[in-house]
């Protein structure tokens, strides 16, 4: 008998943790020779570190920079201690905290808390170390807990995803024979359920991995060469991950089109069962949709909506993720035949047949209901969500997340690889300019058609 799961079927953070906490200050300067080293004399008087900074051309002072600063600091007295010493610099026309912590700004008026994001693509590198569980260790009850060349290898492989920085080419693992023949147990296994219980778009697409990046059973195909399909299709990258993200960490990269994704591979002693997300999982069960349009505007919606939310959305948002892209079912055909998407489903054997049977409740997909409804992690699920299809789930998604409460809207900009914040009349004016130019480019094309 095949065990189930003892842990979220390979999704990619702990659902009952957050993240550490991170400050951000905002500052602007006057345009003077060691204007920042005058400010950041005050953040070393304060004795706080600072782990990022970024600029910009000041909005408020001409000629001048607004500075943004990420700094640790552990308590609301602690950041306020770090405003008044910017203060205290004389071409300082403007500090406050801008995330994290609760506390009094003067003389800015009192504003919505803004958790830290990243708007850089680059931003992502900061989740490089920063795990939940498994990684490095392994718990007690996993299978390879006491092998210690299976301990030592993954030591191996988990160092590549901690050195990884992007723009680095992703890392490559020679994967010994043994690896492989558990990989080639799971492949062929899954490989001969799928066609009776996947979604047509994860049929269409698996063909094309095998043909373009070494999908089979004999190898285990390489991120990088994956990361690359991925991108020509939607634009979609990998990135290489020690183990279990935060919530609030996994999601935001899905707004850069970012999937976190491990190398290693579950014991050999037990090719059937993973208490942890392993490239089986990933590679078999979430990458295929990821290739596909609609699927990835689904993810990317998640992932911006997630930039800048309250704990509380979060955990919405993360239980939306769970009964979509992990154990989601959709609607297909003229007869609404039910199948599987989700990658919790079709990376589990068991779960994936009892999924389509008439033993677990299905409900209609409704993220309103669905970001609120409590689920296992040790077993199969008792309810499953079933959308009408992505085009709509998205849709539906949209409509919930202008119900959140988050004072800003972002977007996405593929040129940059950055999310802008449309804060500002400037920002959407030129974000209403942009569109109409994607009007007017449309209005031709259907003139010419």
């Amino acid at each position: 008998m095949m065990r189930v799961n003892s842990q979220p079927s390979g999704t990619h953070y702990d659902a009952m943790t957050s993240r550490e906490q991170r400050t951000t200050l905002f500052f602007s300067v006057q345009d003077k020779v060691g204007a920042l080293d005058e400010c950041l004399g005050a953040l070393r008087k304060a004795e706080v570190s600072m782990t990022r900074i970024e600029s910009r051309p000041s909005k408020s002072t001409d000629p001048g920079y607004d500075f943004f600063v990420d700094i640790s600091a552990g308590t609301k007295d602690v950041v306020q201690r770090v405003i008044e010493e910017i203060k205290k610099v004389d071409i300082v026309k403007d500090v406050r905290c801008v995330s994290n912590l609760d506390v009094v700004e003067q003389p800015v008026a009192e504003q919505p808390q803004v958790p830290w994001f990243p708007r850089k693509i680059s931003d992502l590198d900061t989740f490089a170390e920063k795990v939940l569980e498994m990684g490095e260790e392994l718990s007690s009850d996993h299978p390879g807990a006491k092998d210690p060349v299976y301990r030592k290898r993954r030591l191996e492989i988990v160092q590549k995803a901690k050195q990884y920085r992007t723009g680095q080419p992703l890392p490559r693992i020679d994967y010994t024979e043994q690896e492989k023949e558990t990989w080639k147990q799971v492949y062929t296994r899954l490989r001969a359920m799928h066609p009776s219980y996947a979604c047509r778009e994860f049929l269409h697409v698996f063909p094309l991995l095998e043909q373009n990046c070494g999908y089979g059973p004999d190898d285990i195909p390489q991120i990088d060469d994956i990361s690359r399909f991925l991108k020509d299709c939607t634009g979609f990258t990998l990135r290489p991950v020690m183990g279990l993200l935060t919530p609030r960490d996994f999601l935001n990269s899905l707004a850069f089109r970012v999937f976190h994704s491990t190398q290693y591979i579950r014991h050999h002693s037990d090719p059937y069962y993973t208490p942890e997300p392993d490239c089986c999982h990933e590679l078999l069960g979430h990458v295929p949709l990821f290739a596909d349009p609609n699927f990835a505007e689904l993810a990317q919606e998640i992932g911006l909506a997630s930039l800048g939310a309250s704990d509380e959305d979060i955990e919405k948002l993360a239980t939306i993720f769970w009964f979509t892209a992990e154990f989601g079912l959709c609607k297909e055909g003229a007869d609404g035949a039910v199948r599987a998407y989700g990658a919790g489903l079709l990376s589990s054997f068991g779960e994936l047949e009892y999924a389509l049977t008439e033993a677990p409740e299905k409900r209609t997909f409704d993220p309103s209901n669905t970001a609120i409804q409590k689920y296992p992690i040790t077993q199969y699920q008792p309810v499953y969500f079933v959308a009408e299809s992505f085009k709509d789930a998205t849709a539906k998604l949209r409509e919930f997340n202008a119900t959140m409460r988050r004072p800003f809207q972002v977007r996405y900009n593929p040129y940059t690889q950055s999310v802008e914040v449309l804060d500002s009349r400037d920002k959407v004016q030129h974000f209403a300019r942009s569109i109409r130019n994607e009007m007017q480019l449309l209005t031709n094309a259907l003139e010419q058609i």
